[in-house]
């Protein structure tokens, strides 16, 4: 009886783990299937060279890539400071940083952009919508805002995890002022839960549609949009290129977050000397 119950406990999860695999990777691999079949009567690789070629997905990659680096750093700036003095010293207004860091969840993302546009249009006092590099920091800030409730979850799930109070009077007994204790010790304490943070704000970035679209910026959320309503195969070969992408950018987060301070990153560097 007792064999069986163990037996039971373990075939259990395993066929929770396989049917969630199945749900995840079915749906994958025929999305592969049906980006391999743009010539007829054989598979070919043809829709993934369509995409590559293309000026305008290189454009739009690269501009969202480098929208999301912008919106990852002020993401950080922003919430690990807060995160950090709202820890060490208003305990007491935790709750409401915490809402705050949630209403992103709640508001659309169109009545933000809608916002950002009637705020800083072309009437307003600061037309930065009239300029390329103000268009494109309004949308920065718009990914910061819609990342803020997993960025700030991150870092605080983080923070929970040491001490802060007993380091920073450790930093600061060693002659440290605030700044220096956030960059050289908090920093690299809650290194894993900001690369948490930072893979989520890539995530939803990449994707954005909405934001991006409104504001006119040729990012890579609209770029999809218009080639599924344009072509057939060449959507298939950029979703596994995209998912292929974010798994890769996983597993570089993944080895950063576990990288000890002054490791390498290949097995054979930084290793002591024999004797």
């Amino acid at each position: 009886m007792m064999v069986a119950r163990k037996t039971g406990r373990r075939i259990g999860p395993a066929l929770i783990t396989l049917a969630a695999a199945l749900y995840f990777f079915v749906p994958l691999y025929a999305a592969f299937q049906f980006s391999l079949q743009m010539r007829r009567g054989e598979w070919s690789l043809d829709a993934y060279r369509s995409v590559l070629a293309s000026d305008v997905f290189l454009n739009a990659f690269l501009f969202s890539i480098t929208a999301s680096g912008a919106a990852i750093l002020c993401g950080v700036l922003l919430v690990v400071p807060t995160a950090y003095w709202v820890r060490l010293k208003l305990p007491r207004l935790r709750p409401v940083v915490e809402f705050i860091s949630l209403l992103p969840l709640i508001i659309p993302s169109v009545v933000l952009v809608f916002g950002q546009i009637r705020l800083f249009g072309s009437n307003s006092w600061l037309p930065l919508t009239t300029t390329d590099l103000g268009t494109n920091l309004l949308l920065i800030a718009g990914y910061v805002v819609l990342s803020l409730p997993y960025m700030f979850r991150a870092v605080d799930n983080g923070m929970a995890m040491i001490d802060i109070a007993t380091l920073t009077e450790a930093a600061e007994t060693l002659g440290a002022s605030r700044l220096r204790t956030i960059v050289t010790v908090i920093f690299p304490n809650i290194r894993a839960a900001i690369v948490s943070g930072a893979f989520l704000t890539f995530s939803i970035c990449l994707g954005e549609f909405v934001i991006a679209s409104l504001l006119n910026r040729q990012a890579f959320g609209p770029y999809m949009v218009q080639l599924g309503q344009d072509r057939a195969y060449e959507p298939a070969a950029l979703a596994i290129l995209s998912f292929g992408l974010t798994w890769l950018l996983m597993a570089l987060m993944q080895a950063a977050a576990q990288r000890k301070p002054g490791q390498g990153w290949l097995p054979f560097r930084n290793k002591a000397p024999r004797p």
